[in-house]
């Protein structure tokens, strides 16, 4: 019965996670939300459950081919080279929707949503995000995590079997990350957000992660603060991760999805 229950009971509920280690392993059930998108087989992005019947990602992620021809996507799964017919969940993916504004030059407005081919039940392993809300404001240097199944090194691509690794990165004040960009032209809209170690480097989301989910612990919910877009290299010490800033999206969100609405939850500070 517990896929009955609605997104905002459940959302940002991860009881299978126990520890955050960053860059290494994540346990089996430590990020519920996440998606690999896959078309023809193969993973190119990530993703995140909002709710019983939609997954958030990345617009880049489809800009050369929304298509939803051999389109699917992949839930509690730990490992991509192998699945548990008791946790893997499959789905085709019935409509893919880019942000009307998405600028791929820009890259702002870097979301998308993905509309599935039937429902997803609710389980220990399979559960929605939490979004955080129109308004939410997030401290510098406040702690937040990222997953995927992405390259571990610029160019170096995550050994068999390929489990779902975990970072923590602090999150980066804008005009920071806006001087840190500059120098190639990118301009660090409203609509964005930046996550890593700036001047250290060595963690960080890589090609393969776009799309995924930056989450932030809000006492025992967790809330996705940004979707994985864009970076130079990866792990490079004066860039860090840029993430399109999903409380700017409340009401683009909310216009696509009038049944079972995602969880909003207002975010005022952000702590260490």
């Amino acid at each position: 019965m517990i896929g009955r229950i609605s997104a905002f009971r459940l959302c940002g509920q991860a009881p299978l996670n126990t520890r955050i280690i960053g860059g290494q392993d994540a346990p089996e059930g430590a990020w519920p939300w996440q998606v690999s998108v896959q078309r023809n087989g193969a993973h190119f992005c990530g993703g995140s459950l909002i709710n019983k019947d939609w997954v958030m990602t990345a617009a880049h992620c489809f800009a050369s081919n929304p298509a939803t021809s051999g389109l699917q996507v992949f839930l509690g799964r730990l490992n991509l080279t192998s699945s548990s017919s008791s946790s893997d969940v499959q789905r085709g993916v019935e409509e893919v929707i880019l942000h009307p504004s998405y600028n791929y030059t820009s890259t702002n407005n870097d979301i998308a949503l993905l509309r599935l081919s039937s429902s997803v039940s609710f389980s220990s392993l399979v559960r929605p995000a939490c979004l955080a809300a129109e308004g939410s404001t997030v401290s510098e240097g406040a702690s937040t995590w990222v997953a995927g199944w992405g390259s571990i090194q610029n160019g170096v691509l995550l050994p068999s079997p390929q489990t779902l690794q975990e970072v923590e990165v602090p999150v980066v004040g804008n005009s920071d990350c806006q001087t840190a960009y500059q120098g190639y032209g990118f301009t660090i809209t409203n609509n964005m957000m930046c996550a890593g170690r700036l001047g250290q480097g060595g963690k960080d989301a890589c090609q393969g992660d776009s799309g995924g989910a930056l989450v932030s612990k809000q006492g025992t919910v967790w809330v996705e603060l940004g979707v994985v877009s864009f970076g130079v290299g990866c792990g490079e010490a004066s860039y860090p991760g840029v993430y399109t800033r999903v409380s700017q999206y409340q009401p683009w969100i909310l216009s696509l999805i009038s049944t079972s609405q995602p969880g909003f939850i207002q975010l005022t500070s952000q702590t260490r």
